[in-house]
């Protein structure tokens, strides 16, 4: 027997003379119409995948804190009087005046490391090295071994090598250097693995909402790190700075055990599920396909969708990064914030995207719900709310120079939107392919966080130590442009329908 998704498919099918014919059809089928199961959901609580969406909440809140610390870190790392300071009388234009010190301001430290701007783009970037590697086997291992160890085994030992991070950097650059890209490659399976365990746990009519729900916790991780971290960095204790690595590297092992005891691969594998909230899973996405086949490579590898997905990522990956990496030091040498008032205001844009994006993805299920919006729709409308106005932001912060409080308004109020992404191309991977949707994420994942390395790399080399407003302008310009740019492309090219290559094997195993 077959659910309704299932007639849709094999009528879908029928329509086909090659996957090439399918491929260039519109991008709406009946498979786009999301139908409500028959099965009621359990009225238990808590519901059994809500403990899923709690803990990979937090283990996502956990990996962002250890990976955005050092951007704070650093600035408390680096001896600032080991490298001329341009003269703020030479343009008035070019640079903003520094504060008057007052009885509250703390004098700025000096750290320990003699860091050049290149340098520090090699240690901001190194981090994601080593989380591109891992993209691609992370969700391919979360298929073919589940994704609970292969999650919980990358958290873990992110926050093993966090811990290390600290002693590294004072025994020797290089060794820093390794332990940032094995904390990446630590990192790098969360997505992926996530994203294969949210195909086989969450119904589709949920989706964006629990995604913006369990991925969110990368901006309240951010939220959390970037301030507490300044705060940690302002201490003497220990040297201030490295508590921010040993905090949350300790708080990753005890995360860990939680989350081998409460989560299961699948629903169907759950010792303590509620056999209702079980069945309503399963007639809401289909037959949990456990068959190991080949992956189809060259059909992914030629699908525009996906393509269009990758493209906007690194667009929107492009622009994160710049700010995540570069906007604490852009606060500290052009608008002259102190450390911690410095972190604050960073994390800011966070966590008006967090509540943005929980918000905007209720709306958006709501909206398929009611059948007023396709699948496809739906995910070009947000994924272009989340690109624009955050790039129509960074154009206006560029403009604003020296305006410090219009700066952090309009970073707050426009990286809001930012939030939109979960109801945007997040869930798109899902939508293409169920069965390869880790291994898809894995792929545009990969390439998006290449950005990781080339944003800092960039923004290094177009600095090169001119701490100007005219540079600055230069590196916000060309985050807003590429941003805008691969959202063009993803409008132009995505699709929400389940691709043929992927429909036919899940059939053909289902019977």
């Amino acid at each position: 027997m077959f659910n309704n998704r299932e007639e849709a498919s094999i009528n879908s099918i029928q329509t086909c003379d090659s996957e090439n014919e399918c491929n260039e059809v519109e991008d709406e089928d009946d498979l786009t119409k999301i139908i409500p199961p028959e099965v009621e959901d359990t009225k238990l609580w808590p519901k059994t995948r809500y403990i899923l969406g709690v803990l990979g909440f937090l283990g996502f809140a956990n990996v962002y804190a250890m990976r955005v610390n050092l951007s704070v870190a650093i600035v408390s790392m680096i001896n600032h009087t080991a490298f001329p300071q341009p003269s703020t009388n030479s343009n008035i234009y070019d640079h903003c005046p520094a504060n008057t010190p007052t009885n509250n301001t703390k004098p700025s430290q000096n750290g320990e490391f003699d860091w050049d701007e290149s340098t520090q783009g090699i240690v901001l970037g190194s981090f994601f090295y080593g989380y591109v590697l891992t993209q691609i086997p992370g969700g391919r291992f979360a298929e073919l071994f589940g994704g609970k160890l292969v999650y919980g085994i990358g958290v873990l030992l992110t926050g093993i090598f966090t811990i290390l991070s600290p002693i590294a950097a004072r025994t020797n650059f290089t060794l820093f250097i390794i332990v940032r890209v094995l904390e990446g490659m630590g990192e790098g399976v969360t997505f992926p693995a996530m994203h294969a365990m949210l195909a086989r746990w969450i119904p589709p009519l949920e989706r964006s909402k629990f995604a913006a729900y369990v991925y969110a916790g990368t901006n309240f991780g951010t939220v959390i790190s970037l301030p507490l971290s300044g705060w940690l960095c302002s201490l003497e204790f220990m040297g201030g700075w490295p508590l921010s690595f040993y905090l949350f590297g300790v708080l990753g092992v005890i995360w860990f055990i939680f989350w081998v005891f409460l989560v299961y691969d699948t629903p169907s594998s759950h010792p303590r599920i509620d056999r209702q909230e079980q069945a309503y899973i399963l007639a809401s996405i289909g037959p949990q396909d456990e068959e190991k086949g080949p992956i189809p490579w060259w059909n992914m590898l030629t699908c525009v969708p996906l393509w269009a997905i990758l493209i906007t990522q690194c667009g929107q990956n492009w622009a994160f990064y710049t700010l995540l990496t570069e906007l604490p030091t852009y606060m500290d040498q052009i608008l002259h914030f102190d450390i911690e008032s410095n972190a604050i205001l960073s994390s800011l844009q966070y966590l008006t995207s967090w509540w943005f994006g929980v918000a905007c993805s209720i709306f958006a299920d709501w909206l398929l719900g009611k059948g007023y919006l396709s699948q496809s729709t739906s995910y070009k409308l947000w994924n272009s709310v989340a690109s624009i106005i955050p790039s129509v932001g960074l154009l206006i912060v560029a403009w604003l120079g020296c305006d410090r409080i219009s700066v952090q308004w309009v970073l707050a109020i426009s990286g809001a939107f930012g939030g939109a992404v979960y109801a945007g191309n997040q869930m798109n991977h899902i939508a293409l392919s169920p069965k390869y949707a880790g291994t898809m994420y894995g792929i545009t994942n990969a390439a998006a966080n290449t950005c990781g390395f080339l944003a800092p790399f960039v923004v290094g080399r177009i600095i090169n130590g001119r701490e100007t407003l005219g540079q600055w302008r230069m590196v916000f310009y060309l985050a807003a442009g590429i941003n805008m740019g691969a959202n063009l492309f993803y409008v132009a090219f995505g699709s929400a329908r389940e691709q043929p290559w992927s429909r036919s094997q899940r059939l053909s195993s289902a019977n």
